[in-house]
């Protein structure tokens, strides 16, 4: 796999947000403002033409000849489950060993708004000891990709946000621009896909799991989850108890944390992973933080050019970050900040590009689009920007890199979004579950180790089982070797290792 994908797929399984967003409100279209937020109350029995699908596997263009295609129709609201539908794109690669065969296994890499269609044949080879008794299957959730994909901005129009747009401001010239690209970019949403974004929830997404799983013809639901992943596994033992099967949650999201204290915690994982590439580098951390803040001070004042492009303090601040979802891009950050001293910004431009999914032809992934959306309807949380002022003193000491962008991020994801939200997020908590493995990684950037714990701890007890690997980046399956070894077991054999179990 190319060092691009890599670091493409390792950035889509973060939570770290790297839009230009805001806090003024948009006036949302008549479809959104009247739709209220959807209830996280028990949804009544499907009707049989839901539960009685058979997915019509095809051919899928450009996945290879073992992977086939279908859709599956899930309700719109799940309070109304004979009302409207909404299709969800699922791709499959048979179990190889069909004696032995398990089941299906479901993936979900993350985000939120990871297209699964398009990742899992990408990443199969990784898996390739579980395809060998699991159906691998990968699946577009509610408003992501080919399932109602949310989408709320051209390509233009994304491009001369993140030229124009400075995600830390500092006038209040820059804060006007901030909180009106946040109000553009919601009423984009609203007029574009305005009947899509108020069931968008986690919630609703875990009870169209349950619904494929039972179309997929498996009593027990087995699934791997990668970042947000996790919180759709947890979401779903919560409401599905007594359907879980062998469930993997890797690079876990705290499901005790509100907006403010997901950034909170990003802010400490990401200046924690930069620590540590510093002392690989032979730098201390003070010396050298205080020269990428120099960097980026630099860049506030004077952007770089970079072939007929600019490297802004924030796409900087984003190149940066990408890096760290992993140790293999360590290297290219050591390059790109070097060249960016020397005065050519085009390292760490591209670097951003791979974070938002921008194609050396311009054109940007709708993946950013579909992760607000769905972020924002899992939360009735709206920081407003003197919330976020509040926070700039703190955030600033955890992180003088990443703190004020991550600060500034709370009031600018949510605020003024044209959808209410959840009033609680998903819960995870889910008695009574058979044992699901919670995976987290000490130098995790993105979902910070602790977040496993307490994912390990609301589950339940007896349910929740932490594994810890000792090392860097944002997962752990498929590159420390004694994670993949204990989670195949899990997987393929059932055997739950003991609590507490350490790798590294």
């Amino acid at each position: 796999m190319s060092i691009r994908r890599r670091l493409t797929a390792l950035a889509v399984g973060g939570v770290l947000v790297t839009g230009c967003t805001g806090t003024g409100a948009p006036s949302p279209s008549p479809t959104a403002a009247a739709t209220p937020p959807v209830s996280d109350a028990k949804p009544s029995g499907l009707p049989a033409a839901l539960t009685g699908q058979r997915p019509d596997w095809k051919p899928c263009e450009g996945a290879g000849d073992e992977w086939r295609c279908a859709t599956v129709k899930v309700p719109l609201d799940h309070a109304e489950p004979a009302g409207a539908t909404l299709p969800v794109a699922l791709i499959r690669k048979e179990a190889t060993d069909r004696e032995g065969r398990i089941g299906s296994l479901l993936f979900n890499f993350g985000g939120p708004g990871a297209s699964g269609v398009e990742m899992l044949p990408q990443l199969a080879g990784e898996y390739a000891a579980l395809g060998e008794r699991y159906d691998l299957v990968g699946f577009d959730p509610r408003g992501v990709g080919r399932s109602s994909g949310v989408v709320c901005r051209t390509d233009a129009e994304q491009a001369a946000a993140e030229a124009r747009v400075d995600p830390t401001p500092d006038t209040p010239a820059e804060e006007a621009a901030y909180l009106k690209d946040a109000a553009d970019f919601g009423a984009g949403c609203a007029r574009r896909s305005g009947t899509v974004i108020p069931h968008t929830t986690t919630s609703a997404t875990a009870r169209d799991l349950d619904l494929i799983r039972r179309v997929l013809g498996d009593e027990k639901l087995h699934y791997f989850g990668i970042s947000y992943g996790t919180q759709l596994g947890g979401a779903y033992a919560h409401l599905f108890p007594g359907n879980v099967g062998r469930l993997v949650l890797d690079a876990v999201v705290d499901p005790t944390a509100d907006a403010t204290g997901h950034a909170r915690h990003q802010t400490v994982g990401f200046q924690r992973a930069l620590d540590n590439y510093l002392k690989s580098t032979g730098q201390s951390p003070a010396a050298g933080t205080e020269r990428i803040t120099r960097l980026l001070a630099g860049l506030d004042e004077k952007p770089l050019e970079a072939g007929g492009r600019r490297l802004t303090e924030g796409l900087a601040l984003t190149g940066i970050a990408v890096t760290l979802y992993a140790e293999s891009g360590w290297p290219l950050l050591t390059e790109a900040l070097a060249a960016a001293e020397a005065g050519n910004g085009a390292p760490l431009l591209r670097l951003a590009d791979v974070y938002n999914d921008r194609d050396e032809q311009g054109r940007y992934a709708t993946q950013s689009h579909s992760q607000r959306a769905i972020s924002c309807a899992d939360s009735s949380a709206r920081p407003t920007a003197a919330e976020a002022k509040a926070l700039l003193p703190e955030f600033r000491r955890l992180s003088p890199v990443f703190g004020a962008f991550l600060a500034w991020d709370t009031a600018g994801w949510c605020a003024g979004w044209p959808v209410a939200g959840e009033a609680r997020t998903p819960e995870a908590s889910a008695p009574g579950a058979a044992p699901v493995l919670v995976v987290g990684t000490t130098g995790d950037p993105a979902t910070p180790y602790e977040g496993a714990e307490r994912m390990a701890e609301e589950l339940g007890e007896g349910v929740g089982i932490l594994v810890t690997n000792k090392g860097e980046g944002h997962g752990a399956y498929g590159t420390s070797a004694c994670v993949t070894r204990t989670v195949d077991a899990y997987l393929l054999d059932g055997k739950v290792p003991a609590y507490g179990t350490t790798c590294g």
